[in-house]
């Protein structure tokens, strides 16, 4: 697939496949973009073969690559899918305030539209950390009430896993900084917001190998 010959139907089906990568993996710790003739070597020094299920992408050790040959058209289809969803969810949110839920022919739950909202804007971050839209709609989401400490702890593990990337992002450093004064409402002291984000990220880690016994 060359840069910026991809389908809609191809590249929706594109974007589907990268966000079962995210999905299937939670404790992906690394991301890069790599060139298309690096898979085979890389799976010769991992001495298997990719995890993922297609040439696009490379997942290994929780380490996740992504192929130079996509990134175009998977950025705009993530963008596209992120931005219709994000306006869905205002759409869904405005209604509400105006008690006219009912009114709303799509008849998409509100929770539907936070999934679709956090999983398309986690791509389109991931590919383009400075798109400032998708980082205020992920702000938007979190600042509403009831927000389990997990929702943060995962927001802190995005940035990190964007970070490792782009270790210069001021948008995802500033993200960062606002998701910690966050979960420092609700604890008294760093030490305790850090061993409750550890405790988190064990719970991941747990349910991840549960999981695999299945």
């Amino acid at each position: 697939m060359g840069q910026g010959s991809c389908s809609q139907e191809d590249c929706f089906n594109l974007l589907n496949l990268f966000e079962h990568v995210l999905e299937s993996d939670p404790l992906i710790d690394e991301v890069g973009f790599i060139h298309p003739s690096q898979f085979t070597l890389l799976d010769k020094e991992a001495r298997s073969s990719n995890d993922g299920t297609s040439a696009s992408f490379w997942n290994q050790d929780h380490k996740l690559g992504i192929s130079t040959d996509i990134l175009i058209q998977l950025c705009r289809v993530a963008k596209h899918a992120f931005l219709a969803a994000f306006k869905e969810y205002k759409r869904h949110e405005n209604a509400s305030s105006e008690s006219l839920t009912e009114n709303i022919s799509s008849g998409v739950s509100c929770c539907s539209l936070v999934s679709k909202v956090m999983k398309h804007s986690q791509v389109v971050l991931l590919l383009s950390s400075d798109f400032g839209t998708a980082w205020n709609a992920r702000k938007l989401i979190l600042s509403k009430q009831n927000q389990p400490l997990e929702a943060f702890t995962e927001e802190l593990r995005l940035s990190r896993l964007i970070l490792s990337n782009c270790p210069k992002s001021e948008p995802t450093w500033s993200h960062r900084r606002w998701i910690i004064k966050m979960i420092s409402r609700s604890f008294s002291t760093p030490q305790d917001i850090i061993l409750e984000s550890r405790s988190q990220e064990h719970k991941v880690i747990i349910t991840n190998s549960n999981s695999l016994l299945l």
